[in-house]
């Protein structure tokens, strides 16, 4: 019998069917908890929504959406003062400013939906259309017209199925993901080093000369509460001077991830005669590390190379641990890339609900999408 799929659309994870987690088993990024954190301490301008497709009775698919508006944004980063950096500024409020995300805007890779291998994909996927549809037609009603639509972020294979569906889309691609594989021969940080070119292992004397007298420190919930308001300072600075920002985290945002995720979220302060002057967060997720949010002193971290021994502490740690690979996501791909990260090319599906518009989106996406120039490297031997 050939049964419709159904779906429902949730706006509190505390509504989410019993048997949720059992399709979030090798995703940290769709468990209820997790949704629980992004719902509860999101940035001030997203809304979250929570998708559930059904086959009859059953739970098949789970689905994240993250609808972004722009009016309580102060600024989309202050990096880049420019001409085009003026026309994105101005096309991005008059005629994006409220974008829904289907996946997670916060984080790079395939973290927007599951579906249960019993699942018939193009069917989950038409119901998944149907879904956004209406969760677009619920926004309109209560006063906020969805602008445009995304779809987030898939290799070029995981995007084939989606495009078949959504065919008034335009596919892009944004800057890579940078994905850092950890050797299996590898049981120790000094196995990495001895991996590296000379060149690099001199990089990485240096760096680590250089953070002479800086303490990294594990911190606890206590700990994130007790500096929060330092935290959040040193965050700021790093997403304020980014060349392009969409949200802000929320000011607890640190302290609520660390009560609910608890061991799976790890918060590294770095001092410096006791002042907190940077910090790293990264996200267990499976046999992977996820690089989530960090935040550092600017004058400290260019003369302590403080950045660049963040990048180390997490390549030794995830080796430590046993992890297999570390998402190190988009942005500083250059730096990333000279620790051994490697790029993998990510396409996205997006539309704009103005027909004019939408059929010049890929100009429009090249104003709303920085362009960076840079050198790929390898340091190993």
């Amino acid at each position: 019998m050939n049964t419709t799929y159904s779906f429902q659309i949730y706006n509190s994870a505390s509504l989410l069917p019993q048997e949720w987690n059992s399709l979030a088993v090798n995703n940290i990024f769709l468990t209820k908890e997790y949704l629980e954190v992004l719902e509860n301490s999101c940035p001030v301008n997203m809304i979250c929504n929570f998708i559930a497709i059904f086959n009859e009775e059953k739970l098949i698919g789970i689905v994240l959406t993250q609808f972004l508006f722009a009016e309580k944004l102060e600024s989309f980063g202050d990096r880049d003062q420019c001409l085009k950096t003026s026309v994105r500024n101005f096309a991005f409020k008059n005629f994006a400013s409220h974008v829904l995300f289907v996946g997670n805007n916060m984080l790079t890779g395939q973290n927007a939906f599951i579906f249960h291998e019993d699942a018939k994909e193009s069917k989950a996927i038409k119901t998944l259309h149907k879904a956004i549809k209406q969760l677009k037609k619920d926004l309109k009603d209560s006063g906020r017209k969805v602008h445009i639509t995304s779809i987030k972020d898939f290799t070029e294979s995981e995007i084939e199925p989606l495009k078949a569906e959504f065919k008034n889309n335009y596919t892009f691609s944004t800057q890579p993901n940078m994905i850092f594989e950890i050797n299996t021969n590898w049981k120790t940080e000094q196995d990495y080093i001895d991996a590296l070119s000379k060149k690099y292992r001199d990089q990485y004397k240096r760096a680590r000369k250089k953070a002479d007298g800086i303490e990294k420190k594990k911190m606890s919930l206590s700990d994130i509460k007790k500096y929060e308001d330092v935290i959040y300072d040193l965050y700021f600075h790093v997403a304020k001077n980014a060349p392009f920002n969409t949200f802000f985290l929320a000011r607890n945002h640190f302290s609520f991830f660390k009560e609910i995720m608890k061991d799976d979220f790890l918060f590294y302060g770095y001092f410096l005669e006791e002042k907190l002057i940077g910090f790293n967060t990264l996200i267990k997720n499976g046999t992977v590390m996820d690089t989530y949010f960090l935040g550092y002193d600017e004058t400290i971290q260019r003369e302590k190379m403080l950045y660049l021994n963040m990048l180390y502490d997490m390549i030794a740690y995830s080796i430590n641990q046993g992890f297999t690979e570390i998402v190190f996501a988009r942005t500083a791909l250059e730096i990333k890339s000279s620790v051994g990260a490697k790029p993998v090319k990510m396409y996205g599906l997006i539309t704009h609900s103005n027909a004019l518009i939408n059929h010049n989106i890929a100009k429009l996406f090249n104003y709303l999408e920085p362009k960076t120039d840079w050198q790929e490297r390898n340091p190993f031997k």
